[in-house]
């Protein structure tokens, strides 16, 4: 069975195609290209990725990106789909580190472009999306400067605790996004004090 990282690898590398290497993403300053090359130098060249928090391998990093820059969008893709030769290869390690990245990074390209809607996603995926949730989703609140508690109508988490949190109920899949810093959202719902939820609307969440 294919899991869900594999199947958004592949998905994210099919719509990459598509929308061709100018498209706007999510990540601000990033055309497709620029995601693509991200998500390469972290996969294939992971002490250059390291230059984003080590300043004296900002240069590696810096180098890596330009290599990549270089191929055309159909060259990366085709790297991008077969982890071959890489600890992604081993199913496991990419599951447990690349569910959400490709899954965010997909909606990163999807949900930049005019017109888009939600996916609905298999009811495993959304498990899937949850447990991750649940795991990282103190880390990614971090910064909100209010009680979080989430809920996917069947399950609440307080990923922020506090009195008179914030409760934002909705679907996995929109969860993870909204607090990946995402606002390019559906189905959710806030309920709490008015304030914290604006203050909350606009933190600057993620990692």
């Amino acid at each position: 069975m294919v899991s869900f990282a594999r199947s958004e690898r592949l998905a994210l590398c099919d719509t990459a195609v598509s929308l061709g290497p100018a498209a706007p993403t999510l990540c601000e300053g990033w055309q497709v290209k620029d995601l693509l090359v991200h998500l390469l130098v972290r996969e294939r060249r992971p002490w250059a990725a390291a230059g984003m928090f080590i300043p004296p391998l900002a240069s590696v990093q810096r180098k890596a990106e330009a290599a990549y820059a270089a191929e055309s969008l159909e060259s990366l893709t085709a790297r991008l789909r077969d982890p071959k030769g890489t600890l992604f290869a081993i199913d496991p390690i990419d599951r447990a580190v690349n569910t959400v990245e490709f899954f965010v990074h997909h909606e990163d390209l999807r949900r930049a472009q005019p017109g888009w809607s939600p996916r609905t996603l298999p009811a495993v995926a959304e498990r899937t999306l949850w447990r991750n949730l649940k795991l990282a989703g103190r880390a990614l609140v971090r910064s909100a400067a209010t009680p979080v508690v989430i809920s996917d109508g069947t399950e609440s988490v307080t990923l922020r605790p506090g009195e008179e949190p914030v409760t934002i109920t909705g679907p996995a899949s929109e969860l993870l996004l909204f607090c990946f810093g995402r606002h390019e959202v559906r189905g959710l719902v806030f309920d709490g004090p008015a304030e914290k939820i604006t203050r909350l609307e606009n933190a600057s969440l993620g990692f």
